[in-house]
């Protein structure tokens, strides 16, 4: 297929850019990253949200096969598993290369706080991605093994559960008021899913099974999802900036500021808002456009676009703007600043991240058998 061979070359050009990141990060740990002692995070955490999100959500997609049996779904739950794991591995690889000692994450383990947000997050997706192996592994082995539903009931748990704990991880910090508003931990479940959804029309439109007679009517369905969805997405940021804006508290109105009219208004409103949202909601509401193969999959990847800007967009404002205004000039000196836009080192391993990512996926679409037959599966 062509457009395999297009997206083969394009992961491996975003790959070969990032082994120069990854050599500079190892050797030359966050000197060369654009973040330091105010910023704190920068764009490898954006993207740990972004890809934990995804995978997530692609978890809840197979559930649709193997716990809850819909027919339109059947034989995509070993696609949307692998697609779990491979966002899932980019998104550890993410906050993995974001930390300050790797070689220390063992106590976590074996010294753990089970009062800790994070530690319960690393537990938690260790677990879940266990549950994603052997869920693939008894997919594509024995998929009527019992051991199948019990293990999708328990990743959903954890997908939903992990979900909100990324945006409760951000809401308890109270030093940071651009996080702490109470839909936080309830709008990341909600982003999941979308994502999920829209990772399943990228990979059903643009990858699919060419003779599945199901096919437009799963692109209808997932677009709809997404479409409806990417209203209540929006619904979440009107009343997110609504709450920053009225209430009135300096750090926030400053922050919204920066998002929409400061240095991040063309990410925000041309990527985020204008091709990550508004452009996807006019082409999949209508039927025809929504159950073409290569639309439904360009506008997914669209939505993935948009929900990629939207972490930065959540991460970069908060801390951006200093707790006192006064630490802007109290101290200078590198990485002593508020502002932030990420370094070369820093695309070139998220680029690198996302052209491995990519390749490991297709090489899973050609070597194992993750769609199903269409006799089996139209049965």
């Amino acid at each position: 297929m062509t457009l395999k061979r297009i997206f083969y070359a394009l992961g491996g050009l975003a790959l070969l850019f990032g082994l120069w990141g990854f050599y500079d990060r190892f050797v030359n740990g966050h000197e060369n990253a654009a973040y330091g002692s105010y910023v704190v995070w920068g764009l490898w955490v954006a993207m740990y949200l972004f890809f934990v999100g995804i995978a997530a959500g692609a978890f809840m997609f197979a559930t649709l096969d193997y716990l809850f049996e819909i027919p339109l779904f059947k034989g995509t739950g070993k696609v949307a598993l692998w697609g779990a794991f491979i966002t899932l591995g980019a998104g550890l690889a993410s906050i993995g290369l974001d930390l300050g000692h790797m070689e220390r994450i063992w106590k976590v383990y074996l010294q753990p706080n089970p009062l800790s947000v994070m530690a319960q997050m690393v537990w938690g997706y260790t677990i879940f991605g266990l549950i994603i192996l052997a869920s693939l592994w008894l997919a594509i082995r024995q998929p009527k093994h019992m051991a199948v539903k019990p293990l999708m009931i328990v990743g959903l748990f954890l997908a939903v559960f992990l979900s909100g704990g990324v945006g409760a991880l951000l809401g308890v910090n109270a030093g940071r008021t651009y996080w702490h508003v109470g839909l936080l931990p309830a709008q990341f479940p909600v982003f999941s899913l979308a994502s999920g959804a829209a990772l399943m029309m990228v990979i059903v439109g643009l990858f699919g099974p060419t003779d599945d007679e199901r096919r437009p009517t799963q692109l209808w369905v997932l677009g709809l999802l997404t479409v409806v969805l990417a209203l209540v997405k929006v619904y979440f940021l009107w009343a997110d900036f609504s709450q920053s804006l009225y209430g009135g508290i300096p750090q926030n109105v400053q922050a919204v500021n920066e998002v929409m009219f400061g240095q991040y208004w063309w990410a925000f409103w041309i990527l985020q808002i204008g091709f990550g949202t508004i452009l996807p909601i006019i082409v999949l509401v209508q039927p025809k456009l929504a159950k073409h193969n290569g639309w439904a999959g360009w506008m997914g990847v669209l939505v993935l676009v948009g929900f990629a800007v939207a972490r930065a967009n959540i991460v970069f404002p908060a801390l951006t703007v200093p707790e006192l205004e006064a630490l802007r000039t109290a101290f200078t000196g590198p990485h002593l600043s508020f502002e932030y836009f990420p370094s070369l080192v820093e695309w070139a391993v998220t680029l690198g991240i996302v052209g491995g990512s990519t390749i490991l996926f297709l090489l899973g679409t050609d070597r194992l058998p993750l769609f199903g037959k269409t006799s089996e599966v139209t049965k």
